[in-house]
């Protein structure tokens, strides 16, 4: 069976969804940018891409993959949109591979593309009413917000009291991330990554946008103790908008292969996908779900914990990460070292595709070795990759 190899991973800078860079443009638009630049990377031709699959969110215009396909000069591949919640890109990525070791493709380019500014939002009718309410509203039966499946209950809340993460344990570990975010910006660590795109902004301004807009420069846990928990009616809720990931705005992929059609090309394998794992958990749990995730994934790769050198645990609440730490036993400094979704963000559908991107180059940087990316998603489910970046 062949192996699936990661032979180019991009991503765009993160912008905050409704008031940032990135709000005037369309997730048809910006995922343009990372396709090609990722085909540009390995110097293969449209044609020797079998096909495109591109996690999407809350997007009615249509396979945003076959529209950006063709924009981007690649007639003769199809499209597949994918959707697995929060956990979309990973699952872009995963489903590319399996082809891959199935002998079905030989090179494929997967991710996905998040427009939360952008995005449909006023989806439904209150009924017996002319009125219309936007889809995250709490009211909304079918919302991830809604009451039985409110994200900061389901993920952030439930997991802190299953775990014992307190306020100010999720306050320091959001802390944290944004000091990380912020030293991985300044210290240039993302320029490898990142794709410039120039973009149009809502005063009409041209501007080239390449860095993450999202981490909070000077953040305190003064600062965060302060912010209003989300739901004060109950009592000793802890999480806050500052122990949460943000929403936002990005797009991300990656071109993967198979060995034998990397080394014909004259491809050098920035990674390999080992493994990859999804469950599901009850709603009401969903925040656990990486800890179900991670072990079986590393199970299918014939590895253990001990065997990672780097994790990427999302940060839809820092209550999840923390829960890995304790359940899983982690080491808290091999996880999210250059921050996650608390400090960059968390734009849903690209989320697990930039991760696996982040946790290329870092771990390229540390000469090479064994990365998880993992996370949780609406409804229920959780799913990790495990990748091996080959000894420098």
């Amino acid at each position: 069976m062949p192996d699936a190899v990661i032979v180019s991973a991009v991503r765009t800078a993160i912008g905050t969804a409704r008031k940032g860079t990135l709000s005037e443009t369309e997730a048809s638009v910006l995922a343009l940018p990372v396709i090609e630049e990722s085909l540009a990377r390995t110097g293969l031709a449209p044609t020797d891409i079998d096909d495109l699959i591109l996690a999407e969110s809350l997007y009615g215009g249509g396979v945003i993959a076959r529209y950006a396909a063709v924009v981007a000069g690649l007639d003769t591949v199809p499209g597949l949109a994918h959707n697995r919640h929060c956990a979309s890109g990973l699952a872009a990525v995963q489903t590319a591979s399996a082809s891959i070791m199935a002998g079905m493709d030989q090179a494929v380019i997967a991710g996905g593309v998040q427009s939360s500014s952008t995005s449909p939002r006023d989806t439904r009718r209150i009924v017996g009413t002319d009125e219309w309410e936007d889809w995250m509203s709490p009211s909304h039966p079918e919302s991830p917000e809604a009451p039985a499946f409110d994200m900061s209950i389901t993920v952030g809340w439930n997991t802190a009291r299953r775990v014992g993460a307190t306020r100010e344990d999720m306050d320091a570990w959001a802390l944290r991330s944004h000091e990380r975010a912020i030293a991985a910006i300044d210290e240039g660590r993302f320029a490898e990554e990142i794709v410039p795109i120039k973009v149009t902004t809502k005063d009409g301004s041209a501007v080239v946008f390449e860095t993450d807009e999202h981490p909070r420069r000077g953040s305190t846990m003064e600062k965060l103790a302060s912010l209003r928990p989300m739901h004060p009616e109950i009592e000793g809720f802890s999480i806050t908008a500052g122990n949460a990931s943000g929403i936002n705005d990005a797009a991300s992929a990656l071109v993967v292969t198979s060995d034998a059609f990397a080394a014909d090309h004259g491809l050098t394998p920035l990674a390999t996908v080992r493994s990859w794992a999804s469950v599901g958990v009850e709603p009401k749990e969903t925040g656990m779900a990486p800890t179900t995730a991670i072990p079986k994934a590393l199970e299918r790769a014939g590895l253990t914990v001990s065997d990672v050198d780097l994790f990427e645990i999302n940060e839809a609440f820092a209550s999840v990460p923390i829960a890995c730490v304790r359940v899983l036993d982690l080491d808290e400094d091999r996880v999210n070292i250059s921050g996650s979704g608390c400090s960059l963000g968390h734009p849903i559908a690209a989320t697990g595709a930039r991760m696996l991107t982040t946790l290329v180059y870092d771990l390229a940087r540390r000469g090479g070795g064994i990365g998880v990316a993992a996370m949780c998603a609406g409804g229920g489910m959780g799913s990790a990759t495990v990748i091996e970046v080959a000894a420098r």
